[in-house]
């Protein structure tokens, strides 16, 4: 078994400035994932995909599994998809399987994430890739109006309805192979849902989720969350 962590950092954050680089219960955010994912014998090289000089020397002095790619112009902004992150990503890396994570999801345990990478290689021969959802049982609705797992005339108790499966960007396992035959995607066309919790999974796009994910990372005694 041969995996590799892609994890971006960029410098500017368009939603909530400087987030990355934020004290997370007394490190920068950024470190947080970098440690657990450091500590799983079952990835082999992490790389950080960054436009800073901060966060490139900082890790490569800390990390020891870490490979540094600075971010070329011509791929940084806003507008630049996680996807083409990840094509440039492959053209500097050599290795088949790759798991994908974010700094902005500091509550991502390194339970979930070994039986996420076991289950991965697990299934290969059923599904291509696998990501992280949250499973919700609520009535769903398109931008038009029209339900999507309920029938309103008949008003189903929500604990009978069909899950609704939201992806919370936590993570993606996915090969060489299945990123380029589907589309340059890292979610092939045989996914796996791995659900967890929404507390587990929590993503940092805004000041109030920062705030909400230290809370819950102090007081991690009170919720069925670990390190």
């Amino acid at each position: 078994m041969n995996l590799t962590a892609l994890v971006p950092i960029k410098k500017n954050s368009e939603r909530f400035e400087n987030k990355n680089f934020l004290q997370f219960c007394g490190q920068p955010l950024y470190r947080i994932i970098l440690e657990k994912l450091q500590a799983i014998d079952l990835i082999n090289k992490i790389v950080i995909n960054t436009d800073s000089e901060v966060i490139a020397d900082d890790c490569q002095k800390r990390y020891s599994k870490t490979l540094i790619i600075k971010r070329p112009n011509n791929i940084c902004g806003n507008e630049i998809t996680m996807n083409t992150l990840i094509k440039y990503d492959l053209t500097q890396v050599h290795g088949e399987h790759f798991l994908q994570t974010h700094c902005t999801n500091p509550l991502l345990s390194i339970r979930t994430i070994k039986h996420a990478i076991n289950l991965y290689f697990k299934n290969l021969t059923t599904f291509d890739s696998l990501l992280t959802v949250e499973s919700i049982k609520k009535r769903g609705f398109n931008n038009k109006g029209i339900p999507i797992n309920h029938d309103n005339s008949k008003l189903e108790k929500t604990q009978d309805l069909p899950e609704i499966y939201i992806e919370n960007s936590n993570l993606f396992l996915f090969s060489r192979g299945s990123f380029n035959n589907n589309s340059l995607s890292r979610i092939g066309k045989k996914p796996q849902f791995l659900t967890m919790s929404f507390i587990e999974g929590i993503d940092i796009d805004f000041r109030d989720d920062f705030i909400l994910a230290e809370m819950i990372y102090k007081n991690k005694h009170l919720f069925e969350i670990s390190n």
